[in-house]
């Protein structure tokens, strides 16, 4: 089971640049990286409902989602800030660099919720390994764009 979540989490990964670059094409088209990536979550959601209907998956009810904590809703926010930035920046550049700086962003901020134990995340002491290879993906984030 650990070998298809991270096959699947793989896959997940892979689609990032993909998405990126189909989404700044997209906005090209459309003549707006917003609406690009109004689009993009409005594809998004539809078939997240569509599945849902076919999974005859049961719908929180309002009294569950009220006791969600007001930080839990930014996910949405988030995601379209994520969306629109790729979709801006994947042309100027590229689908390495971007990717990389995405990487070192992401590792940046696991460490940090890792350590201090936000957003759902248990604590775990942060060690001089792991800054290391955050150091290491950030020379690669240089080296990637430079070269």
């Amino acid at each position: 089971m650990v070998m298809i979540s991270i096959c699947i989490v793989l896959l997940a990964g892979a689609m990032l640049p993909l998405q990126a670059g189909i989404n700044s094409h997209l906005a090209r088209f459309s003549g707006s990286t917003l609406w690009a990536s109004a689009i993009s979550f409005m594809i998004g959601c539809m078939l997240l409902i569509a599945v849902n209907l076919a999974l005859r998956t049961t719908t929180p009810s309002i009294l569950q989602l009220k006791e969600a904590p007001v930080w839990a809703w930014a996910g949405g926010l988030l995601g379209a800030f994520f969306v629109t930035a790729m979709a801006i920046f994947a042309p100027k550049l590229g689908a390495s660099t971007l990717i990389a700086l995405v990487i070192a962003g992401q590792l940046l901020t696991a460490v940090a919720l890792d350590h201090f134990g936000l957003a759902g995340y248990e604590a775990s002491e942060t060690s001089l390994t792991r800054i290391a290879g955050i150091g290491l993906v950030g020379l690669g984030a240089f080296l990637t764009h430079r070269f």
